[in-house]
């Protein structure tokens, strides 16, 4: 079983910034990917940001490139998400995922993982 913590959620003015960061713990088999999804209200979640294996590789929703940037520390097991020049348009719950075993093609596939955490909120007012 593999935990994850989120943290840094919030509101903030459109334009703004925010970091979120996400802790695993427990039985972690190296090496993992971690990844960030969202779901907004009355929508389907959707993939934004992932660090693929030993997080050499990085890949983003068209929707977040050249404003969101996802960063990892394999020594602390945490990855972050750096989010700038937020848009109203991503105010949603971020969820962080974790995976030891997905391939790459299913990398923007929520089904894809196994573990999740709670979920933090994001709003961005206008």
């Amino acid at each position: 079983q593999v935990q994850l913590v989120e943290s840094g959620g919030g509101l903030v003015q459109a334009g703004g910034s925010l970091r979120l960061s996400c802790a695993a713990s427990g039985h972690i088999r190296r090496p993992y990917t971690m990844a960030w999804f969202r779901q907004a209200p009355g929508k389907e979640r959707e993939f934004v940001a992932a660090n693929w294996r030993n997080g050499a590789n990085t890949y983003y929703a068209d929707s977040v490139k050249g404003r969101f940037t996802i960063s990892r520390d394999n020594a602390k097991n945490t990855a972050d998400l750096q989010l700038d020049g937020l848009k109203p348009e991503d105010t949603a719950v971020y969820y962080c995922a974790f995976s030891s075993t997905l391939i790459l093609s299913s990398l923007r596939r929520g089904e894809s993982y196994a573990y999740w955490g709670q979920g933090t909120q994001v709003t961005v007012s206008s």
